[in-house]
């Protein structure tokens, strides 16, 4: 396998065990480590971590090394304004521009995420749930937007999230908002699928003790 594929196979993992909290902030991400892990050289492994250095998903350490980036909870306060104005816009083009196809996809990751807390398997429940979030954002069909959503830290601000999203009863509320969410969005009742959104992320505030 080239050298170009295996740092991307690299990247793919540290970055989906980032996200969905199987490797925790401030964790010193060691080349040597994930090279025997995932069985690839430690140029691919250093080649994966520069991309995500790029992405702001790792930070380097006053002396050096890759560690997984923290945020304060002013970073966090405001990346959830952020992340609200995004998410809603994203709805709005949307609208005319959802294909069946990906209502298709949202309605099997809402299934999936479903399936993955009945069966108590948290960590694969959320990362259904970031993926809904991401193929929403996809629907809006604009690359720009797109772009500004993965390039910012809203990812680790949906990673804070899942820390906090700890019970059984938080992960079937989750559940529940992303299929009203959903079903307001396949009705094309935007302003429904708002109000549905704007209570998700007002809860998910106040299991983080954000404003």
């Amino acid at each position: 396998m080239k050298n170009d594929s295996l740092a991307l196979k690299v990247y793919t993992e540290i970055q989906k065990q980032i996200l969905t909290v199987q490797v925790l902030p401030d964790t010193r991400l060691k080349e040597y480590f994930w090279a025997k892990k995932l069985g690839v050289s430690r140029m691919a492994v250093r080649e994966a971590l520069t991309r995500l250095l790029g992405e702001r998903l790792v930070s380097l350490g006053p002396k050096g090394g890759y560690f997984v980036t923290s945020l304060t909870p002013e970073d966090l306060f405001q990346l959830r304004e952020l992340r609200e104005i995004l998410e809603i816009g994203a709805l709005r083009l949307a609208r005319d521009k959802i294909s069946k196809e990906q209502i298709n996809r949202l309605e099997k990751i809402c299934q999936d995420f479903t399936s993955m807390v009945e069966q108590g398997y948290y960590s694969g429940a959320n990362e259904a749930d970031l993926k809904f979030h991401q193929t929403l954002m996809q629907c809006s069909g604009n690359a720009k937007l797109i772009q500004t959503y993965n390039n910012s830290h809203i990812p680790l601000f949906h990673q804070q999230l899942i820390k906090n999203n700890g019970s059984e009863d938080d992960f079937e509320l989750t559940d529940k908002e992303h299929r009203a969410i959903l079903k307001a969005l396949k009705e094309k009742n935007i302003k429904l699928a708002e109000k549905n959104m704007r209570l998700h992320f007002a809860r998910g505030a106040t299991l983080m003790g954000l404003p």
